[in-house]
């Protein structure tokens, strides 16, 4: 049986799109499966409305942080289609989705893609939404009082958040009540000290990342971040109850940090709390050495469609995956198309042009790589409690908690 909670929650998210859902049994709607709320959920609705006059109803489900129970038993409830914010998930279902129609198949897309979405010739997955996530927002205001600019390397890095802790300005505010913010944070330091070893985790059948020198150097290198004095907006106790929005909202709404490292989606909440919405600035994470190249690291949310697909959910596909489709999405900021630099914001535009710049190598979000070893339970867990034992104490507890971690994260991998 359907919950109260659930059912009242697809009828409110349907009627503000204008669909009549088919909870009644009076019609067969499209069902689709989200895991945004708030404004990307408004957001989604505004794309849905733009597409005209359908044959059909679409219900929009928001699942959350649960959207991988849309891949649950059959049932009357199954969704139609699953906007996927983990594309990790798909090698895991191929046995629960149907391909994608070939004629929407874009062979131009970055590569990043195909390595999760195509088995065996057949693409299971349609990139929908991009997301950039070595964005580092920042309000300019507050670099000048301390003469610097946007760093171009780690150590440029470490040198202005020193400047602005003895100007008595909090450097960075961290969300760390969102895993990912954390798990973002090592994947950007280990892809650019050693790329290497980063593509050579993404793309193991067993991986185990304790055992990989490189890791644990990337390790060390976040904790001198991490562990400097007067570094984190609130300290440690605040850190581990905010959200990646509660943390914009430091640096933009209350001014207690400078910066914050938040990705391309993060632009709305940006907009809604600064302050001056001029002292808005972005960054992109830095290289971890002169001459190296800085990391790009990609998520997104990609489309599929669960078995057995009707053609009514396939006529939605088509219709979410033209060009056009996302522009109601663009227009209020925060959204990213594969492939597309136009139309954006100038800062979302500087992240749109990096992913497709000449010599660019994006790398896609290692952690949903690595299955559940990289999730809740995994590598979230791991650097939660490495953020616990580091947090503001001074580089001195560094390489115990570099191995405490280790230790952490070998038990997830066995």
């Amino acid at each position: 049986m359907i919950s109260r909670r659930l059912f009242l929650g697809a009828v409110a998210a349907a009627a503000v799109s204008g669909c009549t859902p088919d909870v009644l049994g009076l019609s067969r709607s499209v069902r689709v499966a989200v895991s945004w709320s708030g404004t990307e959920l408004r957001a989604f609705h505004s794309v849905l409305d733009g597409l005209g006059d359908l044959e059909y109803p679409v219900e929009v489900v928001p699942l959350g942080d649960d959207i991988s129970t849309a891949f649950g038993p059959r049932s009357a409830r199954r969704p139609d289609i699953v906007m996927l914010p983990q594309p990790g998930l798909v090698p895991r279902h191929l046995r629960d989705l149907d391909p994608i129609p070939a004629e929407l198949v874009d062979r131009n897309r970055e590569p990043y893609w195909d390595e999760l979405l195509v088995h065996d010739g057949t693409t299971y997955g349609l990139p929908f939404k991009t997301a950039h996530k070595s964005a580092i927002w920042y309000r300019p205001s507050v670099l000048k009082q301390v003469g610097a600019e946007p760093p171009r390397t780690w150590s440029e890095w470490l040198a202005l958040n020193r400047s602005l802790s003895l100007a008595g300005i909090r450097p960075l505010a961290l969300g760390a009540g969102d895993g990912w913010v954390l798990t973002d944070f090592l994947e950007n330091v280990l892809l650019g000290s050693a790329p290497a070893a980063y593509r050579a985790l993404a793309v193991a059948d067993d991986p185990r990342p304790s055992q990989v020198s490189a890791f644990a150097a990337a390790l060390r290198l976040l904790g001198t971040m991490w562990s400097a004095p007067g570094t984190l907006a609130g300290g440690v106790e605040r850190s581990l109850v905010q959200q990646f929005p509660d943390a914009i909202v430091e640096v933009f709404g209350h001014h207690r940090a400078a910066m914050v490292l938040a990705t391309d989606f993060a632009e709305p909440v940006v907009r809604s709390f600064a302050v001056d919405p001029a002292d808005v600035g972005l960054f992109t994470f830095p290289a971890l050495s002169r001459g190296a190249a800085p990391p790009v690291v990609v998520g997104g949310d990609v489309i599929v469609l669960p078995r057995p697909t009707t053609d009514d959910a396939r006529d939605l596909v088509r219709r979410l995956a033209a060009p056009a489709a996302a522009d109601p999405w663009i227009a209020t900021g925060g959204f990213l198309a594969d492939g597309r630099t136009t139309g954006y914001s100038p800062e979302l535009t500087r992240l749109a042009e990096q992913l497709v710049a000449p010599g660019s190598s994006p790398q896609f979000d290692l952690s949903d790589r690595l299955g559940q070893l990289g999730d809740l339970n995994g590598l979230w867990r791991v650097l939660t409690d490495f953020l616990i034992r580091i947090g503001n104490r001074g580089s001195d507890v560094v390489p115990e908690a570099v191995e405490s971690a280790l230790a952490e994260l070998k038990q997830v991998e066995s």
